[in-house]
């Protein structure tokens, strides 16, 4: 059996934000679905806004196979690399 000190902190994290998009004009757009029912469509219409608004295209559709848990870091990175940001959302 391990135990514990929960009074001991844990190590320093360095954790870094993206930097921002200063401008969404013409944009690849990624949609990253969660597999909800509708959740895909919501955000097809979703980021048809932002083609008929601001020239984006959508580049890729990433799926989730669990609404609960984070998107794997493989599909994250390889989202980083083909798209300048990502819409996702709840489908229900």
């Amino acid at each position: 059996m391990l135990l514990y000190d929960p009074t001991v902190t844990g190590p320093e994290l360095s954790n870094a934000r993206a930097v921002a998009v200063q401008t969404i004009e013409g944009k690849k757009i990624g949609i990253l679905e969660n597999g909800k029912l509708n959740a895909v469509n919501m955000l097809r219409e979703t980021a048809l806004l932002f083609e008929q608004r601001h020239g984006c295209t959508i580049e890729s559709i990433y799926t989730k196979s669990n609404a609960s848990a984070p998107a794997p870091a493989e599909t994250l990175n390889a989202a980083a690399e083909n798209v300048d940001f990502l819409i996702t959302g709840l489908g229900d």
